[in-house]
């Protein structure tokens, strides 16, 4: 084992570019059931993060323990974010791992706050709070801890099957929150899951998952998405995603078609060039320049087509926050609550959603 200590404040060649001269940069490190990883561990600022919304939902709150994630999804719209560390968003994104490793105690003083007013808070719309690094670092039990004692509602998105381990946690937070879970999971054709989000666990885990969630006495909703073009979004691959959605006890899915925003698009036509190269004029039709959404008749065909399918197989329509991109939340959102976030004044450019 490896481990490369910092002092704090001290610029260091090793350390991530972007944290290097931060006093929040505690060090970097290494081990060999990490191959090819690196944890960039900081001291959080904050925990809590305040995302703008549209007019009718005026903001959402979330948390993130972790930036970047070793899930490594081609496709996933959170890898333009590491540009602001000074990495890529391509293999830095999937191996350059930002540890907020006081996160849990921040988030306590932040829900003491008397301004704060227990709206709902999503984990897993950046990047994944239950991804490999969480089994090392637990963090998330605290968070769960956190929000439960302050008595504010929380959904969570995943892909990670280790989630299983805070079952019991979760169950005893659902009887005193308002607890959402949702599992994310795309692609049901081993050989494409394991090209195209190879850090993940198979889609069989995570459907495992679902029941044991479910087993736990708690909702579960599937998000099946993003639903790539050509690849996944024939007949038989969605009428099979939905029968195994539906048999693992799911009781909601939420759908949608990719979307290639500028900072990920290049990501994905890389891998897509190297996999798939007969569908790459397609896609570029699609998803010409700078546009992200695929067209308004292609998402009306795709619609149409899954409808029926949901229906076969007795699911309901799960709801996407239209703020966070996670659940939406079951609790009901206030729209009165006083700001947390204040303006960075530390002069740099990354984002308040760092620290």
């Amino acid at each position: 084992m490896r481990w490369n200590g910092q002092e704090l404040g001290v610029e260091d060649a090793t350390a991530l570019p972007g944290l290097g001269r931060l006093d929040g940069f505690v060090r970097s490190v290494q081990t060999p059931e990490f191959a090819g990883i690196t944890f960039h561990e900081v001291l959080a600022k904050s925990a809590l993060n305040k995302v703008p919304g549209p007019s009718r939902m005026p903001f959402g709150w979330t948390i993130n323990p972790y930036r970047g994630c070793s899930h490594a999804c081609r496709y996933c719209f959170a890898r333009p974010t590491h540009e602001y560390l000074d990495l890529d968003g391509g293999d830095d994104f999937d191996r350059q791992i930002v540890v907020k490793v006081n996160v849990a105690d921040v988030l306590r003083r932040e829900l003491g706050r008397a301004s704060w007013q227990r709206h709902p808070v999503a984990l897993g719309t950046n990047t994944d709070p239950y991804q490999r690094a969480e089994g090392r670092y637990a963090l998330m039990p605290r968070i769960i801890d956190e929000l439960t004692a302050s008595r504010t509602p929380f959904s969570i998105l995943t892909k990670g099957t280790l989630l299983r381990r805070d079952l019991d946690r979760l169950a005893d937070a659902s009887r005193h929150v308002s607890v959402d879970i949702a599992m994310s999971i795309a692609i049901y054709d081993d050989a494409l899951q394991q090209s195209v989000e190879h850090g993940t666990p198979t889609a069989p885990a995570r459907l495992a998952t679902v029941r044991a969630v479910r087993e736990a006495g708690l909702d579960c909703g599937v998000f099946l998405m993003p639903i790539l073009p050509y690849l996944t979004d024939t007949r038989a691959h969605l009428d099979e995603a939905l029968r195994r959605a539906s048999e693992a006890g799911a009781t909601s899915v939420v759908h949608t078609a990719l979307r290639l925003k500028p900072g990920v698009k290049e990501w994905y036509f890389q891998w897509l060039a190297r996999d798939h190269p007969e569908l790459l004029p397609k896609y570029r039709a699609m998803y010409p320049g700078r546009v992200a959404d695929a067209p308004k008749d292609y998402r009306r065909w795709l619609a149409a087509r899954v409808r029926p399918l949901m229906r076969a197989h007795g699911l309901a329509r799960g709801e996407e926050s239209p703020v966070t991109g996670g659940p939406a939340h079951s609790a009901p959102q206030s729209s009165t609550a006083t700001s947390l976030w204040e303006p960075d004044v530390r002069g740099g450019s990354v984002p308040p959603t760092l620290f």
